[in-house]
């Protein structure tokens, strides 16, 4: 038996959501990606303090005209990878909207990491690090600079999410049992959400917190 959590990631497209979530579950750099359209899929199994765990990961459009899609992605999810790229300005600049829309459509406990992306890139940085620790500082997020191309941190920031999210669980932030996290369908397979349903291994869908 093991648990499900599901973490979408959001932000602006062209941040390198879609290559984060390739490098995590693939080990593997496309330098090359087409603009998500709507919503794509990655899962994969990690093990923390001793359970098996299904870390499905939703990879969200970043353009406008999709925006009404992902937010219903946020509800029934335990997390969150917001996501800016640090050698754009206005990646970073836009961060609040996204936390804004995040926080409104999603469970208040939601555990939601910051990451500066193509951390590789030093030479063309226009945002410090220094700033994303005091963005994530002042809203109560977890902070960490990513490589999808280098593959530093990638690793780190979705397993550190996935330890954060299971802590609640342990403390009964979120009820495993009885909390409905959301009402529509996430996925074809995934029928009716409830938080943290234990389930019979099988990569094909679930319930998820």
């Amino acid at each position: 038996m093991w648990l499900c959590l599901t973490v979408p990631v959001i932000c602006f497209a062209g941040v390198g959501k879609s290559c984060l979530l390739l490098q995590f579950t693939d080990k593997r750099f496309q330098p090359v990606h087409d603009l998500t359209i709507g919503v794509e899929f990655g899962a994969r199994m990690i093990t923390i303090d001793g359970k098996q765990i299904k870390l499905q990961i939703w990879d969200t459009a970043g353009q406008e005209s999709f925006r009404s899609i992902t937010r219903s992605y946020y509800r029934g999810a335990a997390g969150a990878l917001l996501v800016y790229d640090i050698t754009r300005r206005d990646t970073f600049n836009h961060l609040t909207t996204w936390l804004e829309d995040a926080r409104q459509h999603s469970n208040s406990n939601m555990v939601i990491m910051l990451i500066g992306n193509k951390s590789d890139l030093e030479s063309r940085r226009e945002v410090k690090k220094e700033e994303g620790e005091a963005f994530a500082r002042e809203h109560g997020l977890i902070f960490m600079e990513t490589s999808a191309k280098t593959a530093s941190n990638v690793e780190e920031a979705f397993i550190n999410t996935a330890k954060e999210i299971y802590e609640k669980i342990q403390e009964g932030v979120f009820d495993i049992n009885n909390e409905v996290m959301a009402r529509g369908k996430m996925h074809p397979a995934a029928g009716e959400m409830k938080a943290g349903r234990w389930m019979d291994e099988s990569l094909s869908g679930c319930c998820c917190v």
